[in-house]
């Protein structure tokens, strides 16, 4: 067999090893023969190692693919959830024809620099409705700050958006002082927030949040939900708006 690879191109070389290693048992070779494989291998390897990123590509690519597939399937169980459900905090249009969810951390700075698009999307498009729903990733800070967002949702939520605003404006690290603060800011009587501390919905909020996001297959913030896609990341305006109109335009098709 290694006779016969001898007079191949090198390039023909690693594909007829490769796929004899992939076709044979490992008790088909040789100690001899593994080896002179090896070799073979590494060696084109060495010296063509576009190879190893092309391979990479292929996997990345097969990676996303498989991905998108999981967050459609999980939309399609979990939309009732995401849209309607009692724990997310509605602060655009409850009206509005299209729905777009976004999950995100007060301690995260592409959240902060991501409100602006959102409250400019908002602002061209009245027929929006907005969910938020905090997903604390970065810390105890950030499950402090996302715990007094749920006590907000619950004894104030139409002053939610300008607790939000305050919080996300806020320099330094989030946690329930910088919290408390936003939440005075805002007009909402801490006290009565206060009293929310040891409720079970706190945490049950934010496990709800993780679970979702786990499901979506999301492993950090800003995302959002958009109609039937996923959008990771602080993308831009013009992307959330392009995701906004493609939901709309498959509504009205009655997709």
């Amino acid at each position: 067999m290694l006779a016969r690879l001898g007079r191949l191109s090198r390039n023909a070389v690693l594909v007829a090893a490769t796929a004899c290693v992939l076709v044979s048992p490992a008790s088909a070779f040789t100690d001899v023969e593994k080896d002179q494989i090896g070799t073979i291998v590494r060696e084109y390897l060495l010296k063509h190692p576009e190879v190893l990123e092309e391979v990479v590509g292929v996997l990345e690519a097969r990676n996303q693919a498989a991905q998108a597939e999981q967050a459609s399937k999980a939309l399609k169980e979990l939309k009732p959830v995401l849209v309607d459900g009692q724990r997310g905090v509605v602060v655009a249009n409850p009206k509005g024809d299209v729905t777009l969810v976004e999950f995100f951390d007060y301690n995260c700075g592409y959240c902060k620099r991501a409100l602006a698009d959102l409250q400019e999307l908002v602002k061209a498009d009245p027929n929006l409705r907005v969910v938020l729903r905090e997903l604390p990733m970065l810390g105890q800070g950030s499950v402090e700050a996302a715990q007094v967002g749920v006590a907000v949702r619950m004894v104030a939520p139409e002053k939610y958006m300008a607790f939000h605003q305050a919080l996300m404006g806020m320099r330094g690290q989030a946690d329930r002082a910088k919290a408390f603060a936003a939440a005075k800011q805002a007009g909402i009587d801490v006290a009565a927030l206060e009293k929310q501390a040891t409720s079970p919905e706190l945490n049950a909020t934010l496990d709800e949040s993780m679970q979702l996001a786990r499901a979506l297959g999301q492993g950090g913030t800003p995302f959002y939900v958009i109609g039937d896609q996923v959008v990771m990341g602080a993308q831009g305006l013009d992307v959330l708006k392009a995701a906004v109109a493609d939901a709309r335009k498959q509504a009205k098709a009655g997709k």
